[in-house]
């Protein structure tokens, strides 16, 4: 079958959703970032805007916890744990008091609740409180751990492999600045409820032991609304922060990711270095609305004779401030389009370039409605006319 292609030229005004091929070869160069690793998301757009060694597999450290919070939250979701559902301390639990690690401090004595817990894992990095979740899921912390590792292969995290929950150093206990990335967006997306409820805290007092939240941006940018730090020997000072401001076109969310930095004032710096640089570089520009026809083409053997094309949401791109104006749009599609088609049913591909042809972003083509089969005559003389073309 024969590949169709249309080209429409894109000015200022129109509106978009996405799904990317890559940074623009005439993307801004960004800032020099004190970090080993680091990657730079626009999850408006779901973009990459900068990155360093991001597929490097590196040491976590408490950036771990992410996947910990994910596989919990998960649990909440399916019901197999409630928030105010009690759990018991196990000596293991108790036992990562050893090495001085971040604690929640509970004992085998009490019984917190799961909301508790969460709350001492992501505010206060509790090593004990992170044992505890998990071996109310999972049974077992190992148990647990090969959830986490189910949950990333799901999601294709090739440089991801865990050996804990906690993210203490441990020979193969590894993953990536972009996969950290992808593990954090899954955190906000898939549970915004609970990202709002608890990554943005600053501070969580349990049993009469106040302890702060040391992501540094939540004090620092009123924008930044959670993240997670993490720290050993191996890893460093690492930080994932996410930031959503305001701008022309709605809310617009970045997510960054740096790993390797020299201490905790850096991982700060260098985090919000990238997440300024983000929103004064590039521009979030809407191409088409959700459930907006982006084109209407003609459909074969159908009960209609044509066929609503559009993207399953609304289309947003990241470009380099002021070339906003200067896109350009392919639609690629299998040609010609047989009836039946169904509801949301790709066909195509919307490719978006600069002026000069560097790619932007793919987004998925789909049908914006059914179209069931014609009559059996209506069909024949579709077939006798394709026969012909």
């Amino acid at each position: 079958m024969k590949r169709f292609l249309a080209s429409l030229a894109l000015g200022v005004g129109l509106s978009s959703f996405l799904m990317v091929t890559g940074a623009s070869a005439q993307a801004p160069t960004p800032p020099e970032i004190a970090a080993r690793n680091f990657v730079l998301l626009d999850l408006t757009t779901n973009q990459t805007l900068a990155e360093r060694d991001a597929d490097t597999p590196q040491d976590p450290a408490s950036l771990t916890k992410l996947m910990t919070a994910y596989i919990v939250f998960d649990a909440l979701k399916a019901k197999r744990l409630t928030l105010e559902q009690t759990l018991t301390v196990s000596k293991r639990a108790w036992d990562e008091r050893k090495g001085d690690p971040s604690l929640m401090f509970i004992d085998t004595t009490m019984t917190p609740k799961v909301d508790e817990l969460i709350r001492g894992m992501i505010i206060q990095s509790g090593n004990d409180a992170s044992v505890a979740l998990a071996e109310g899921v999972g049974g077992t912390v190992e148990q647990f751990v090969a959830m986490m590792n189910k949950q990333a292969q799901a999601w294709g995290l090739k440089n991801t492999s865990f050996k804990n929950v906690t993210g203490i150093t441990e020979p193969g206990h590894k993953t990536s600045a972009r996969d950290i990335a992808v593990i954090f967006s899954h955190v906000i997306q898939d549970f915004p409820q609970y990202y709002a409820e608890y990554y943005s805290k600053r501070e969580y007092t349990f049993n009469k032991i106040k302890q702060s939240n040391r992501n540094m941006l939540l004090g620092r940018d009123p924008s930044v609304d959670g993240g997670k730090t993490g720290y050993t020997d191996a890893a460093g000072y690492c930080l994932a922060a996410s930031a959503q401001r305001d701008v022309p076109n709605g809310k617009r969310r970045l997510l960054s990711v740096v790993m390797g930095t020299a201490s905790k004032e850096a991982r700060a710096t260098e985090s919000q270095k990238l997440l300024n640089w983000g929103y004064a570089a590039f521009d979030a520009v809407r191409l088409f609305e959700k459930n907006q026809p982006i084109t209407t083409v003609k459909v074969w053997k159908g009960a209609v004779p044509e066929a609503k094309l559009g993207a399953a949401d609304a289309v947003f791109v990241a470009v380099p401030r002021g070339e906003g104006g200067k896109l350009k749009t392919d639609i690629q599609r299998t040609d010609p389009l047989v009836a039946p088609l169904g509801l949301n049913q790709r066909v195509g591909t919307l490719k978006v370039t600069t002026s000069g042809g560097a790619p932007v972003a793919e987004v998925p083509l789909v049908v914006q409605h059914e179209v069931p089969l014609a009559g059996i005559f209506g069909r024949a003389w579709d077939a006798i006319r394709l026969w012909i073309k």
